[in-house]
């Protein structure tokens, strides 16, 4: 059996432009985390389950870093397969308010130059494997984000938007993210997931 803990970063810090040239893109990947966001990571990283990690893999976004940092004790790996879903946006007042909620809907809808959910969920699996594959005897933490992981476990699970999370018929997240929110998934050596908890 192989074991995979997913986790959502900390409580971003959300930044007000005055003078930014870079696009919204790279402005929401460099958000770092606010100072209650770094105590909630650290107060995590304290907990015997979450201690211990063989290999700590974070997305690209400083969010996701500055809080798996806390989980590991000299390297970290970054994998932006793991990274948020891409709205295709260049300022957020163009970004609908049924935006979310038309690609739960529809997994194939986009914005031009943004991801869909499957897009959302192809990247991350192929990750998602080949670290299987390669770590398979270790004890391994993602940290990345929650559409994206929300859109990863809608793979194996029933995903609803507005309510909870169920697996084989059986609940076990009630939807509600919090911050440094930990899944663990269990699989077979086939790569089929057996058991996920929300810890």
């Amino acid at each position: 059996m192989k074991t995979i803990y997913f986790m959502r970063h900390s409580e971003p810090l959300k930044i007000v432009n005055i003078n930014n040239s870079d696009s919204l893109q790279v402005q929401n990947e460099k958000w770092g985390l606010t100072i209650n966001g770094e105590k909630l990571a650290e107060k995590k990283s304290q907990l015997n389950e979450l201690a211990n990690f063989d290999i700590v893999i974070s997305s690209n976004y400083v969010r996701a870093i500055s809080t798996a940092k806390y989980f590991t004790r000299d390297k970290l790996y970054v994998d932006e397969n793991f990274g948020e879903r891409k709205f295709g946006i260049n300022k957020w007042e163009d970004l609908a308010e049924d935006f979310e909620k038309k690609q739960f809907d529809d997994f194939d809808y986009k914005l031009s130059c943004g991801e869909s959910i499957n897009e959302v969920i192809h990247r991350e699996y192929n990750s998602l494997i080949n670290i299987l594959n390669s770590y398979y005897d270790k004890k391994v933490l993602i940290v990345g984000h929650s559409t994206a992981l929300a859109s990863l476990f809608s793979k194996w699970c029933e995903v609803n938007y507005t309510g909870s999370y169920k697996f084989n018929g059986k609940e076990f997240f009630d939807g509600k993210w919090d911050y440094c929110e930990v899944f663990k998934l269990e699989f077979d050596d086939h790569n089929h997931l057996i058991d996920i908890q929300n810890i």
